[in-house]
């Protein structure tokens, strides 16, 4: 027991630790420069420089603290990482509200299109974190590189999109539970949910990063089992020996109408599904937060961001796709569990097309499946949404008492706090599931499309540092295409969605206060906390030439030598049947 005990605080104190973190000191003696950092400045601009980051890191070294993370996760980790995070049950359930208010075509364009914007943005976002892969990339050069004040909008929005998550997963857990029965108060999956919730993330975190590695993978079994099965069934591999194809793409319509006839109407039921596509597809916040654990990061994330990206779109496009194949978009059931939360097959269109073609279990499997990856990613939020936390407090950009620790190196009032998001799930006492859904969903939506603003400003900010300090960019381990026009495409796309997004409480006799609420309360709360801290601190915009693109670089490049040392010493080793499965499978 005693040893069980030590190799625990060893796992504790390997991972939990807070230390101080070293700055760049630009007299330390360096081995040569690094990709990336290659600096051929005037005379006169070099020295100003020079002295701002001499500032940088003598402010730095006296106040800015951070936990103390180590480099462990290799290319299969951050690609599990980031396609688990990013799929949730909004790829297998709410997907079947956008089929239903847009049809088939509406819903594969949307989500297709909106592809486009993300791959814009998730470009932009690599060059930035494969150039200065530190902890919480996105949000610490969005201070670095645009204000002080930004940064601390930044990380509360990220905090607010990681916990609003949390409920939705909540809520669509006793959604799914809803296919075998309803005869019970809502209030006790919700309960069990957060007392577990809580439990695991104060007593069992040393099991999170295993079990999140399994679950990730199940989710992408579960994904490619369903494509299967609608590539089967369209060909005539069911019960019924019905081959039925492309039917439902046009019947009852192509295109469904939303609110008006006719055209217009098509428009709207198109521009619904659009909006559900912003939901649904996250971008690249997950792979870049995952940046200062990362082993040799410049090359193993930009192997990362495109391999996540092109998966993802693959997961997305087909997911839409075989919605819309397998299940009509007024069907009965699908209808009646998107609108009124009728118990049964539950919202997810999969499990509604095999109980009409009279499959066995295999609904049983499915919703197991569904139900296992709500809780999952309901405990990935928790976990995300309470180290965000920690980390602005860290930084003192959140209250100072939530930077307290367990002894066993536990942020135990940030996993409390972030928690509470859950206790929006209890609005299904008062309404059904379906609407509270929708609700979470249009709080989520605003707050996701707000991070991938911040992440085109941040770039964009970002890439005018580089060219006014004189950077080749060609040095870097990735640099993006016709930058900066792609980041200020990306921007107009998540910016225009921002206020599209919630539009229909502006529609005569559709005006709802909750609606509205969840649909703009977070562009409200960003732009207060944004002026607030720029009154209250006075910041200001950085100037390009002071921008700090040095701090950090240090760190990589020990990192960088000591890993390419011990690759030279292990050369020679031989190689197990599972690293070449490796290797395969997630390019390594």
């Amino acid at each position: 027991m005693s040893s069980k005990l030590q190799s625990f605080g060893r796992y504790l104190k390997d991972n939990f630790t807070i230390e101080k973190e070293t700055p760049y000191n630009s007299s330390s003696t360096q081995s040569g420069p690094v990709e990336g950092d290659n600096f051929q400045l005037e005379t006169k601009k070099d020295e100003k420089i020079i002295h701002y980051n001499d500032e940088v890191s003598s402010v730095a070294s006296r106040v800015q603290i951070s936990s103390k993370t180590h480099r462990r996760l290799e290319n299969r980790h951050i690609q599990l990482i980031g396609i688990g995070g990013t799929i949730g049950t909004a790829l297998f359930v709410s997907l079947g509200r956008g089929l239903y208010t847009g049809g088939p075509l509406s819903l594969f364009l949307a989500m297709t299109i909106w592809c486009v914007p993300i791959c814009l943005i998730t470009v932009s976002t690599a060059e930035m974190v494969c150039y200065l892969p530190i902890s919480s990339p996105f949000i610490r050069l969005s201070g670095r590189c645009v204000d002080e004040a930004f940064e601390f909008m930044a990380g509360w929005n990220f905090w607010f999109l990681e916990g609003s998550l949390i409920p939705f997963e909540v809520t669509a857990v006793n959604t799914i539970i809803h296919y075998w029965r309803d005869d019970y108060s809502a209030a006790i999956p919700l309960a069990i949910q957060m007392v577990l919730y809580f439990l695991i993330n104060t007593f069992a975190v040393r099991y999170y990063g295993e079990s999140e590695f399994w679950f990730a993978i199940g989710k992408v079994i579960l994904i490619l089992l369903l494509i299967c099965f609608t590539f089967v069934t369209m060909c005539g591999g069911n019960p019924a020996g019905d081959a039925y194809g492309f039917r439902y793409w046009t019947d009852p319509a192509i295109m469904n109408e939303y609110y008006k006839t006719g055209d217009l109407g098509r428009f709207l039921g198109y521009l619904s599904c659009a909006i559900r596509s912003c939901f649904v597809i996250a971008g690249p916040e997950y792979v870049s937060m995952a940046a200062g654990e990362t082993i040799n990061p410049r090359v193993t994330l930009k192997k990362a961001f495109k391999q996540v990206f092109v998966r993802l779109t693959f997961f997305f496009v087909m997911g839409a796709f075989c919605i819309s194949t397998v299940v009509s978009s007024r069907d009965p059931t699908l209808v009646g569990a998107i609108t009124e939360s009728i118990p049964g097959a539950g919202s997810s269109p999969y499990v509604v097309a095999m109980q009409n073609m009279k499959i066995k279990v295999l609904p049983d499997i499915v919703n197991i499946g569904l139900l296992l990856s709500a809780f999952s990613a309901g405990n990935s939020y928790s976990y995300c949404s309470s180290r965000s936390l920690y980390g602005m407090a860290l930084d003192g950009k959140a209250p100072k008492f939530l930077s307290y620790c367990t002894k066993t190196g536990v942020p135990i009032f940030c996993v409390a706090v972030s928690l509470c998001w859950a206790l929006l799930s209890f609005l299904q006492l008062g309404e059904n599931s379906a609407t509270v859904l929708d609700w979470i969903v249009n709080l989520v939506t605003a707050s996701q499309l707000i991070n991938f603003c911040v992440l085109c400003v941040t770039y964009i900010f970002f890439h005018k540092a580089v060219i006014a300090q004189g950077i080749d960019r060609n040095t870097f381990a990735f640099k993006g295409w016709y930058q900066p026009y792609l980041a200020y495409i990306g921007l107009a796309a998540a910016f225009l969605m921002v206020f599209v997004s919630g539009y229909t409480v502006f529609l005569p006799s559709w005006w709802s206060v909750k609606d509205f609420l969840f649909s703009y309360i977070m562009v409200f709360l960003d732009i207060s906390l944004f002026i607030g801290y720029k009154i209250i601190k006075k910041t200001k915009i950085r100037n390009p030439l002071e921008v700090d693109l040095i701090t950090g670089l240090d760190e990589v490049e020990e990192h960088e030598r000591d890993y390419y040392e011990k690759l030279e010493l292990n050369k020679d080793n031989p190689k197990k049947w599972y690293n070449y499965l490796s290797k395969y499978l997630f390019g390594e």
